[in-house]
């Protein structure tokens, strides 16, 4: 017995029962990302209701620049890990443990250096943001501290998806958990009690940031093997052949498409409402922005699980297990998206109103509630988008994944956006939004109908028998 047929024996994401090792990945996966958003839209509740929607606003300027840098980063992940699974689906540990090196090597040297120019070029960065002047302080008291902790951050998020592709979601789970929850006490402490404002919820990052690194860096602490709770990835300073970051980065293109192209569609957002309607309704649409982010990190939990799924069973060939994977996560998101949909139904202006102190901003809360009843159609599909996007990714299909995700993040969104503003300036401008995911949706169910499994893996590799549902 070779092995790969070893590895292939043990490893329950290649023989176990679906359903099970389905939500062992995707549950502690939604769980880590949901503590993340918890931890971001806590910000968002401290600095609204005690620094005001000037600061949200002021935040929501500087997402698209933050957006890149995250683009860039996930896609040395998500393509790095897809890399590495398919390796370590081939009992091929070094060659995936040279990727490992390399992502994190490369994320560090990309993050440090794009710290150094933004801090350096800081004002200009601002005007070609959008930002008016009177908010350059504001955006200084965040940017100043974020700058430097983005770089942490950026390395702890690859090193995240590594551990949990080589079998260890459950710390990679705990990591996430620990840093989000110190985070909402310092921003309850640095926010809310000292009045630090923008500082405190960048300081807060910081702090919970450098607690997720040091609980992911006992993952080196465990020995090297194959069986449970021997990891199988090794660090080496020194490697070679670093154009395989480069394939890395282009089979992850399609999420780098996505951070990137919302971060650009959040720029002629951000212009298009300070020309029309000022800071305000830059504030209204951060505050219905952060429960879209909550929508699509429970979405992206359950396609970051599709990853490690899907590309350990393309690495052994197995189409059938690839479409009952599918099968799962596509039931699981559209129970879930129809159950957003109710609670923005009924509850929606309750949630907006916890970001925003009524007495204070009360205009910005009303447009933030007129926005929310326009935006709710895209929670029905937009999880189903990411999902057959994340599918494209993990089956090696760079281009058209990439095609989805500039389809659903740049390209009609943009389009819509400026069509709207242009020629039916009657029309409520957010309504591209949902629009451009319908249309999306179009696109990406043909693409998943032209490379489904079975057409790319007509004949499965001889594998131990699952032992079924």
């Amino acid at each position: 017995m070779d092995e790969s047929t070893t590895q292939a024996r043990h490893d329950p994401i290649l023989t176990g029962p679906h359903w099970p090792v389905f939500f062992r990945y995707a549950l502690s996966s939604v769980a880590g990302l949901l503590a993340l958003t918890t931890a971001n839209i806590v910000d968002g509740i401290f600095i609204g209701n005690f620094v005001g929607g000037e600061a949200l606003a002021a935040l929501n300027l500087l997402i698209p620049c933050f957006a890149m840098l995250f683009g860039l980063a996930l896609a040395l992940a998500i393509g790095g890990t897809v890399r590495a699974g398919k390796y370590l689906g081939e009992g091929n540990a070094a060659a995936a443990s040279a990727i490992f090196s390399k992502c994190l090597i490369a994320t560090f040297v990309l993050a440090l250096a794009a710290a150094l120019l933004g801090l350096w070029f800081r004002e200009t960065l601002y005007r070609l943001l959008g930002a008016s002047p009177e908010l350059f302080p504001l955006m200084s008291d965040y940017f100043l501290i974020f700058a430097w902790v983005l770089v942490v951050q950026l390395v702890t998020m690859v090193l995240y998806y590594f551990v949990r592709l080589d079998g260890f979601p459950g710390l990679a789970t705990t990591a996430l958990v620990a840093g989000a929850g110190v985070n909402i006490l310092l921003d309850a402490l640095f926010v809310g009690y000292l009045g630090y404002g923008l500082r405190g919820a960048a300081l807060a990052t910081g702090i919970a940031q450098l607690l997720q690194l040091a609980i992911l860096l006992r993952y080196f602490g465990f020995g090297i093997g194959v069986g449970a709770g021997r990891r199988r990835l090794r660090f080496r300073l020194r490697q070679g052949n670093w154009g395989e970051v480069l394939k890395a980065g282009v089979n992850g293109v399609s999420e780098w498409i996505n951070e990137a192209s919302v971060g650009l569609v959040m720029l002629v957002i951000n212009w298009l409402l300070m020309t029309s309607q000022g800071v305000t309704g830059v504030a209204a649409f951060t505050v219905v922005n952060y429960l879209i982010f909550l929508s699509l990190m429970v979405f992206y939990g359950i396609a970051d699980a599709m990853h490690v799924l899907l590309s350990h069973n393309l690495g052994v060939g197995n189409a059938r297990r690839i479409r009952t994977f599918m099968g799962c996560g596509a039931s699981v998101i559209l129970g879930l998206g129809g159950l957003l949909v109710l609670v923005v139904w009924f509850q929606g202006a309750w949630l907006v109103r916890l970001f925003l102190d009524p007495t204070a901003d009360l205009a910005t809360a009303q447009l933030a509630d007129r926005f929310l009843s326009i935006l709710w159609p895209l929670f029905l599909i937009n999880g189903l988008n990411v999902l057959l996007s994340v599918y494209l990714t993990a089956m090696h299909k760079p281009l058209p994944s990439a095609a989805v995700a500039l389809a659903r993040s740049l390209i009609l969104p943009a389009l819509l956006l400026m069509l709207i503003a242009t020629f039916f300036p009657e029309w409520p401008l957010l309504v591209a939004l949902p629009l451009a995911e319908w249309l999306t949706f179009a696109l990406a169910l043909a693409l998943f109908l032209r490379f489904r499994p079975h057409r790319l893996l007509p004949q499965n590799r001889p594998l131990p028998q699952s032992r079924g549902l």
